[in-house]
């Protein structure tokens, strides 16, 4: 049994590695930097399993999914854990940028599950890592949220057409990660609920297993995903904008 895990070398991806290392016998961790996955595989042992995907570019991705359809192996876990974000309007990105989120966040979780899906057996998971930026539309980082609200339908529709499967969207707020910055112009950021990488972790495995299909790993965000099915985007997003200013 395997666990595939994207973005195998981040913060969350790494808990992820290190918590599934005694469930599985190999962990095909696919990551973009050679030299962070042979480090990967120096701190955790032979089970881990390098894969160099650009998971934006077509041709690695098509291959990547057309090797785990010839190979057939037998998935427990798969992590769709690779994303991108960036803070600014929509006009401010180039085109390059914008497809590349997409390809990141949507494209590749999608046709990497699809390739999965027929070697997974009853009792394994499909774990989309989302964001609670699903829940509700964000000015300025409308291209992230609304790439997340995607994988979150995605992901509850996948999990109702697979009875034996649990697919589960992983939904945090603020996580403590290298890619979250700290300072802008020279203000410190703050983020109200933040949660470090292990307690995102932790709590999607427990969720997974109880056969959950969303997991939100803080009552902070629990509130707000209750907050935003009652409350207008409208009022939802100049509320957003009014936290947002200091930073903008």
């Amino acid at each position: 049994m395997i666990a595939i895990i994207t973005g195998a070398t981040g913060d969350i991806g790494e808990e992820f590695v290190k918590r599934l290392l005694d469930e599985t016998d190999q962990i095909w961790a696919v990551g973009r930097s050679e030299a962070k996955l042979e480090s990967l595989k120096e701190r955790y042992g032979d089970k881990i399993i390098p894969f160099k995907v650009d998971l934006s570019d077509k041709d690695e991705l098509f291959g990547f999914c057309r090797m785990i359809i010839n190979e057939k192996p037998s998935i427990k876990y798969l992590v769709n854990n690779a994303g991108v974000a960036k803070l600014g309007p929509v006009s401010e990105f180039t085109l390059e940028e914008i497809s590349d989120l997409l390809d990141i966040n949507d494209k590749a979780a999608t046709l990497i599950s699809r390739a999965a899906l027929p070697f997974m057996e009853k009792g394994s998971y499909i774990l989309n890592v989302a964001s609670a930026s699903a829940f509700q539309p964000n000015p300025y980082i409308a291209l992230y949220s609304a790439s997340k609200a995607y994988l979150l339908s995605f992901t509850r529709s996948l999990n109702a057409e697979n009875k034996d499967i649990n697919c589960m969207a992983i939904c945090p707020g603020w996580v403590d990660t290298k890619m979250l910055p700290k300072t802008n112009n020279g203000k410190e950021i703050k983020y109200p609920g933040i949660v470090p990488p292990s307690r995102v972790v932790d709590c999607a495995l427990k969720d997974c297993r109880r056969g959950k299909d969303v997991s939100v790993c803080s009552f902070y965000y629990s509130y707000m995903r209750f907050l935003s099915k009652i409350t207008p985007h409208r009022l939802v997003m100049k509320i957003w904008l009014g936290m947002l200013k200091p930073y903008i």
